[in-house]
């Protein structure tokens, strides 16, 4: 659970709809801290070979299916895989360690992906 401001985020929920984001192939959705709301949400996520993913088109794709703007992540990370553990459990701490560390550590790099600065040629508008 994901306390956002008082108001608690379903992440179970937010992840199911992830999962159903054409260019997503695995997502998670973790805390990370925040002076004025205590956290918020960010969304870790494997993207489809050849598909293109941003925060913008997740806002989309989570407005669309009527989400509550308060649940919608705020952040996005997007990660070549997510770290788990040998029996294949998402290993969420870690995130939230390389969050509340910054992304610019090394072992998130380890595992973050660069994210182009716009939308590849060739890349299919639903990906956007």
């Amino acid at each position: 659970m994901i306390i956002r401001g008082g108001e608690n985020i379903p992440v179970v929920e937010i992840e199911a709809l992830l999962y159903r984001h054409p260019a997503i192939a695995a997502a998670v959705l973790v805390a990370y801290p925040d002076e004025r709301l205590g956290e918020r949400a960010c969304a870790v996520v494997v993207s489809k070979p050849g598909e293109y993913i941003d925060l913008p088109s997740i806002a989309g794709f989570l407005k669309a299916h009527k989400v509550a703007m308060q649940y919608i992540p705020e952040r996005l990370l997007v990660c070549d895989s997510l770290p788990t553990t040998p029996s294949g459990k998402v290993q969420k701490f870690k995130l939230r360690e390389w969050l509340r560390e910054g992304e610019s550590q090394q072992e998130a790099r380890r595992w973050r992906r660069d994210l182009p600065s716009r939308k590849p040629s060739g890349a299919s508008a639903s990906s956007r």
